[in-house]
């Protein structure tokens, strides 16, 4: 039990200003070096897919938290704001423009949710990797 790595956390405050999502990618990039290719393009999609929620949908402050953890290698995902409405998983029509990040987030994760809390809300979501760290 003493063995396991430790899990590796990393958190980046979002500001309230102009959306940087290739910002937020990059940092994401950054602090998981060791994820191989098919699995850091995943994480990002759904990084992207959850801090855009932010911008369109929810209020500030706002927070994005990747933790990495081994044995099963897994990414877990987590957006903080601080709106208290959760995100709704819809159905929208072939030639619409958006409307698809959840149902992406949906399909790339092993699960994902929303906690709510005192104000605002959590959305998480977990991916299995396959590497090890």
């Amino acid at each position: 039990m003493g063995d396991e790595p430790p899990d590796r956390v990393h958190v980046l405050e979002l500001d309230s200003g102009v959306a940087d999502i290739a910002g937020v990618r990059r940092w994401a990039r950054s602090v998981l070096p060791d994820l191989e290719e098919d699995d850091l393009g995943d994480v990002l999609l759904v990084v992207t897919e959850l801090v855009s929620n932010v911008y369109d949908h929810a209020a500030f402050p706002a927070q994005v938290e990747l933790r990495s953890s081994a044995d099963p290698w897994v990414v877990k995902i987590t957006v903080k704001d601080g709106s208290p409405s959760p995100p709704l998983l819809r159905t929208f029509s072939p030639d619409a423009a958006r409307g698809r990040g959840l149902i992406l987030v949906d399909q790339l994760t092993a699960h994902w949710g929303v906690t709510q809390l005192v104000t605002g809300k959590s959305v998480w979501a977990v991916l299995p990797c396959a590497g090890t760290p």
